[in-house]
């Protein structure tokens, strides 16, 4: 009997990150149906692979306490005796758990500051480059050249939940981001929501628990019963299962971009210190970008992942985007 193959992928940053990882999963699965298929993510991020199809285990890092849990996670996967690890993060906790992890092959990016312990080590490129392709190089050995797309698989559970929000017509709106300037101001939102709400359609404003008190004072302002804050009260998967179901998704650069294009749900994303050329662009077969037309402002990009608060002080890559073409989408 021929053995099954068996790979680990390993991804412990953010949600949208480990999205943008499930293409990886996709395309081993079309490759080999048959292998086992592993995921290592960080604490909080599993509800994002629950009941996943095509994994045999999600293997989670609590990095709440660290070092005690790496040495279990590392004696975890050395006796699994993988056939292939495959780490999509550049940090060197995940390169420790990649050197050591007694896998026939391992391979990486050669920013991981470990990558010299890896079997295989592949140039990362930033710029002009989607991660998915990126993420992609990690793999093409084993594959093709071809990457797959994102995916996510809300269960029947997740798509009764929502059920009741399936009204005839309806936008999503996810108003909030981890960091402020990636995050269109509220007021901006707020304008928004005033130039698309009618009495037929229903606007959904979606976020985490923390998001709430956001959600809640754009709901409040708009003091319309057709706006309604779902902040904090559906899963990861019942999102992107609501998210599908809508005629727009309205984003930041954050992850319900990539819950988004998991689901190849239409979406508008809005950047507005970061820029799609880094790599993190919607996938989605209808989608937009929505950022400034102000040639002017040599301050943008101001960073990667955004900051807590505009180093210049005006906050004009948010502030100067053309709301009415945002709108124009939808009317």
């Amino acid at each position: 009997m021929t053995r099954r193959k068996s790979f680990l992928v390993i991804q412990t940053a953010f949600i949208g990150d480990v999205i943008l990882a499930t293409a990886i999963i996709e395309k081993l699965h079309a490759h080999d149906p048959q292998a086992d298929i592993d995921f290592l993510l960080r604490k909080g991020n599993e509800g994002l692979l629950s009941n996943h199809p095509y994994l045999r285990e999600v293997i989670v890092f609590d990095k709440n306490k660290k070092y005690k849990n790496l040495i279990a996670i590392i004696k975890k996967i050395r006796s699994n005796r993988y056939d292939e690890v495959i780490n999509v993060q550049r940090f060197a906790t995940t390169g420790i758990i990649t050197a050591l992890s007694n896998a026939k092959h391992t391979v990486g990016f050669d920013k991981n500051p470990l990558s010299f312990l890896f079997m295989t080590s592949v140039s990362h490129e930033l710029v002009n480059t989607h991660e998915v392709v990126r993420n992609h190089r990690l793999i093409a050995s084993i594959t093709d050249p071809i990457p797959s797309k994102p995916k996510l698989y809300p269960t029947t559970a997740d798509r009764e939940k929502i059920k009741p929000l399936l009204v005839e017509k309806f936008y999503c709106i996810a108003p909030t981001s981890v960091w402020f300037t990636k995050q269109w101001p509220p007021e901006k939102w707020i304008e928004l929501i005033q130039m698309i709400v009618n009495t037929t359609h229903s606007i959904y404003l979606l976020g985490a628990p923390t998001d709430h008190h956001v959600c809640e004072s754009i709901r409040l302002t708009i003091n319309e019963k057709k706006v309604v804050n779902l902040a904090g009260k559906l899963s990861f998967l019942e999102s992107a299962a609501l998210m599908q179901r809508a005629a727009m998704n309205f984003v930041n650069d954050s992850a319900p971009m990539h819950l988004a294009s998991a689901m190849n749900a239409p979406v508008t994303a809005i950047y507005c210190s970061t820029i799609p050329q880094f790599g993190f662009g919607p996938l989605s077969d209808v989608s937009y970008v929505m950022e400034t037309s102000d040639e002017d402002l040599a301050c943008r990009p101001c960073g990667l992942h955004g900051h807590q608060d505009c180093p210049k002080g005006h906050f004009k890559c948010a502030y100067s985007i053309d709301i009415a073409r945002v709108a124009g989408v939808v009317t």
